[in-house]
């Protein structure tokens, strides 16, 4: 992760927020704590490391955030919320059924591909907070948007939601939806960390790399 940290700097001490500029410090909170678990690691670094590194004390930070799990919450529910968010512009486009999924998969690899840090710290650092884990992870039931821990699960809802279209459409999955979801999810998890984790490689070419994985992985899930 040397090469997606490169760049990052202590910032200076914030002056004091304005009565209604809140959620501005609560983004630079955010900000604050990812650079520092990016760096540091999330174990080694603690509340008074993301106070000072906003220039805020302690107890101010914790008006904004319970404790560091809930910031590592919101980082991961801000990582899911752009997913949505891509999944959502492309399920407005007329497309069909599999040419959707298969929109939605390249989206969801470039994105991993373009912000390689929030990718990392919400998929690869081992990091999953406690309270996402016991809400059900990505099969948390009955999530609701604004509810902290489960847009990840709300992503995931897309996308099973998607090949029920597809089946909908009359193409055979050849597995359940939410097994499908899980299949096209690790294949193309599989791609995205590999290209993260070893950008030194001298891997062929990206974009063939990037196609021949959306076909293995629609292939595999959809019965011509």
């Amino acid at each position: 992760m040397e090469d997606a940290l490169a760049g990052f700097s202590t910032a200076a001490a914030s002056p004091r927020k304005r009565r209604g500029e809140g959620h501005t410090r609560r983004d630079e909170i955010l900000q604050a704590a990812k650079k520092l678990f990016l760096q540091e690691g999330y174990e080694a670094t603690t509340i008074r490391k993301i106070a000072d590194r906003v220039g805020v004390s302690a107890p101010a930070l914790y008006l904004y955030f319970a404790d560091k799990e809930a910031i590592m919450v919101a980082l991961c529910d801000q990582t899911f919320g752009f997913l949505i968010d891509k999944i959502g512009e492309i399920e407005q486009q007329p497309l069909g059924p599999r040419e959707q999924l298969r929109r939605c998969g390249e989206a969801y690899i470039r994105f991993g591909l373009e912000h390689p840090q929030e990718y990392w710290l919400t998929f690869m650092s081992g990091n999953t907070p406690k309270q996402i884990k016991s809400q059900g992870g990505h099969r948390a039931r009955n999530p609701e948007a604004g509810q902290p821990g489960t847009t990840g699960a709300i992503a995931f809802q897309h996308v099973v939601d998607l090949l029920k279209n597809v089946e909908a459409a009359g193409i055979k999955l050849n597995y359940g939806p939410e097994t499908a979801a899980e299949l096209l999810w690790m294949g193309l998890h599989g791609l995205v960390a590999a290209l993260i984790n070893n950008p030194e490689f001298e891997w062929s070419n990206r974009e063939e790399l990037i196609g021949g994985m959306l076909d293995l992985v629609t292939k595999g899930v959809l019965s011509d």
